[in-house]
């Protein structure tokens, strides 16, 4: 059993690749902080979302085909739960209690959970991996609008990351099995997109002219689909 588990690894070894760098978000260039909403709300958005990530990267460790998944998933689903609790100590610390600061957004974050958790457990893993690297860069964008400690923190948490290294090496793998598989995932990934810009689209603030918001918006999403363009490409996907 061990001589199969090295195998397997040596396997998942071969087949990952280096994703270009990813693309700067472009909150140096467009500041979103009148668009972001309150310090409380985002936290709040941000903490359920972590928390659904952790759900989701938990059903998928029960689902594992092996050991060698299980492991690995185990431990970006710690990392998941590691973000959510530092974001609900930002909470306590503005004195506000977590769930109540949370409540508002279960019902839309859980509905998204839903859709985008996929057929099976390989789509539940592309599901993961992109809208969460989506929208955690999204959510780096909008912390500009935090006070400095809090903001320090938030990029501390979300810029800090090893899931998709592990994500990507099982679905790599999964793809050499079963070549197949690709096609599928790569009209999954592209489904993806909308319900992920939805969910992002109703974190922000927006009052004024919409004219200006869109054309302010625009280099940030377009940014954002660079970057989501680059993982499909880890992934060995066409976006």
């Amino acid at each position: 059993m061990f001589e199969w588990l090295k195998r397997r690894r040596a396997k998942a070894e071969a087949l990952r690749i280096t994703p270009r760098k990813e693309v700067e978000v472009t909150a140096a260039k467009v500041n979103l902080a009148d668009m972001s909403p309150d310090a409380l709300s985002l936290l709040g958005q941000v903490a359920y979302f972590e928390l659904a990530v952790f759900e989701s990267l938990s059903r998928a460790v029960s689902e594992a085909p092996d050991l060698v998944a299980k492991e690995g998933l185990s431990t970006v689903a710690g990392e998941a739960l590691e973000k959510h609790h530092g974001l609900v100590e930002l909470i306590r610390g503005m004195k506000k209690d977590p769930a109540e600061a949370m409540e508002p957004f279960a019902d839309d974050i859980d509905r998204f959970e839903s859709l985008t958790r996929g057929r099976d457990w390989y789509e539940t893993l592309v599901g993961v991996y992109l809208t969460a690297g989506f929208l955690n860069e999204f959510f780096l964008a909008l912390a500009v609008s935090l006070p400095a400690k809090q903001r320090r923190v938030v990029q501390d948490l979300l810029e800090s990351d090893r899931t998709g290294a592990v994500l990507v090496e099982e679905i790599r793998v999964g793809q050499a099995a079963d070549p197949t598989l690709a096609s599928r995932l790569a009209l999954w990934g592209r489904r993806l997109m909308g319900d992920t810009q939805l969910v992002a689209r109703s974190a922000l603030r927006l009052s004024g002219n919409p004219a200006d918001h869109e054309s302010r918006l625009e280099p940030v999403f377009t940014d954002l689909v660079g970057s989501h363009t680059m993982r499909m490409d880890a992934l060995g996907l066409t976006a």
